[in-house]
């Protein structure tokens, strides 16, 4: 917990924003305060009633870009934190409220798609524009944005913008940096700016990667324009094999991305976690899985060269009706978090996953290197029902690794997520850094893994420390992610004698200063 530095108590700061943009915009129900100080990385907590970070003052919903530059500017002028959020399907700590009376800034109520530009193949939309109505819209037209994250029925353009998302298509489609054309954001001392749409230039370093993942950090995305795609739903190809270990696997996926082909899915699971997905049919083996899509003619060579690389190993192929019916199924909406948190309450069962990304040559080391420290120096391994992994984003350089682990809960619900999920999280972490991989593919920093961030960017960290004292000196955005902050999230109990570790830690107490 951080104290405020702000000069207002709670009540003023809630009269003030009344004043300020009306009340049918500011929320202080009290349930509603407390649902807001967390986001999935305290699933369990939250489920459970538990709520011990800060409650913030009020959640203000923002119905233009108007608001957020006068919510965003009182703000600073009074040093009153602020966390923004969309969809709210963070899962690292990113949407905490780690300070006293901060203000939970919404975009959900900005939620227009303003064009769609047949001709220029782009989108533009509000930052509280659902995932999934915009591609409805899309699809209407023959036409998808190929961004299609997990969260996608939940997720809204401004958070999947500002945590730099990817979708499982990626490997086609590329992630959310790519789709990217332009973008307006408003930052703490309520500037407007604005990212014009074009298809690229050479005017100085890209500066629409100063806004794309800040996670809230430095400012506040209001507008998105992305690139759209035709649609060819109907050439879909579906392939499935079975091979003895991951190294195989992985070998498989390099061969097709490397090769110049680029099927939307390339994915390969673990024996353990393939148990989850494919538990009738994957016969305790690792199970890799592509999708071909496209243009018939690209879906064609795309799947024969699949096939080739293929019969070059020993496998077992899987009926691609299979892999189809999996492929029906890959989002979470609603229902799915609803029937999880019923889960949660009925048992001591809990499932997390953190994502790293490495070079192909280090990837399969990183794995098990993992593998190997949780199962002989965590102390509670024998609370683990699962350990696992699978590569779902590949790259001409390299592929990511998601570790996915399940644990039986011998704790109170408040004691969990320092007992298991902060400790398993830093294992996997330093491994990933100590192998000179990224300790986050996809998820963002968030506060869970800020103790890290130094280590991540090692001498380039400055630059980023410059964004910081540049564009929030007055350190009200989002105290804590990506930006280590003492007080922030719940410090890491799992610290390594690896050097990526050691330098994390060692750099903690400066990089303070750069969210102060």
């Amino acid at each position: 917990m951080i104290a405020s530095i702000s000069a207002l108590e709670r009540q003023q700061i809630v009269a003030a924003l009344t004043d300020l943009i009306g009340a049918s915009k500011i929320d202080t129900d009290p349930a509603h305060l407390a649902e807001a100080s967390v986001d999935r990385f305290k699933k369990y907590q939250s489920v459970h009633g538990i709520y011990d970070g800060p409650k913030p003052a009020a959640i203000v919903y923002a119905e233009s870009t108007d608001d957020v530059s006068a919510v965003l500017r009182f703000a600073n002028d009074n040093l009153i934190n602020v966390v923004p959020r969309t969809g709210r399907t963070g899962t690292e700590g990113g949407l905490e409220t780690s300070v006293v009376d901060t203000i939970v800034l919404d975009g959900s109520r900005m939620s227009r798609i303003l064009k769609i530009d047949e001709v220029n193949m782009q989108v533009t939309v509000e930052a509280g524009a659902p995932l999934q109505v915009v591609e409805d819209a899309l699809r209407e037209r023959g036409l998808t944005t190929g961004h299609s994250p997990q969260s996608k029925p939940l997720a809204q353009y401004g958070g999947l913008v500002a945590t730099r998302s990817i979708g499982q298509f990626s490997t086609l489609y590329g992630a959310i940096e790519d789709m990217v054309v332009g973008l307006e954001a408003v930052f703490p001392d309520g500037s407007v700016i604005r990212v014009k749409n074009v298809p690229r230039r050479a005017a100085g370093p890209d500066i629409r990667h100063v806004i794309i993942g800040n996670e809230g950090a430095l400012c506040f995305v209001t507008e998105v324009t992305v690139k759209v795609f035709k649609h060819y739903p109907d050439n879909n190809e579906f392939h499935g094999a079975l091979v003895d270990d991951m190294a195989t696997g992985i070998a498989i996926l390099r061969e097709v991305i490397t090769g110049g082909f680029h099927p939307s899915v390339a994915r390969l699971y673990s024996p353990e976690d393939a148990a989850q997905h494919f538990s009738h049919f994957a016969n305790g083996k690792c199970v890799v899985v592509f999708v071909a899509e496209g243009p018939a003619g690209i879906v064609a060579a795309t799947s024969a060269e699949i096939r080739r690389i293929l019969s070059t190993v020993r496998h077992e192929p899987v009926d691609p009706s299979l892999i189809e019916a999996w492929f029906d199924n890959l989002n979470w909406g609603p229902e799915k978090i609803e029937a999880e948190k019923e889960v949660m309450r009925a048992g001591s069962q809990l499932g997390y996953t953190t994502e790293i990304s490495a070079d192909w040559s280090q990837v399969g080391t990183i794995y098990d290197a993992v593998m190997h420290r949780i199962r002989t120096e965590y102390p509670f391994a024998d609370d683990l029902t699962m350990l696992g992994g699978h590569s779902s984003h590949s790259y001409q350089t390299g592929t990511n690794m998601y570790f996915v682990y399940d644990y039986r809960i011998n704790c109170s619900p408040r004691e969990e997520i320092e007992k298991y999920h902060v400790p398993l999280n830093a294992i996997i972490v330093e491994e990933a850094l100590r192998f000179g991989g990224s300790m986050v593919h996809h998820h963002g920093i968030g506060k869970y893994r800020a103790p890290w961030t130094v280590a991540e960017h090692g001498t380039a960290y400055p630059i980023l420390a410059g964004l910081k004292a540049q564009f929030d000196p007055n350190g009200i955005m989002n105290k804590g992610t990506i930006y280590p902050v003492e007080g922030a999230g719940i410090a890491p109990t799992a610290v390594s004698d690896t050097s990526a570790a050691d330098a994390a830690v060692s750099n903690t107490a400066a990089s303070d200063t750069a969210g102060a």
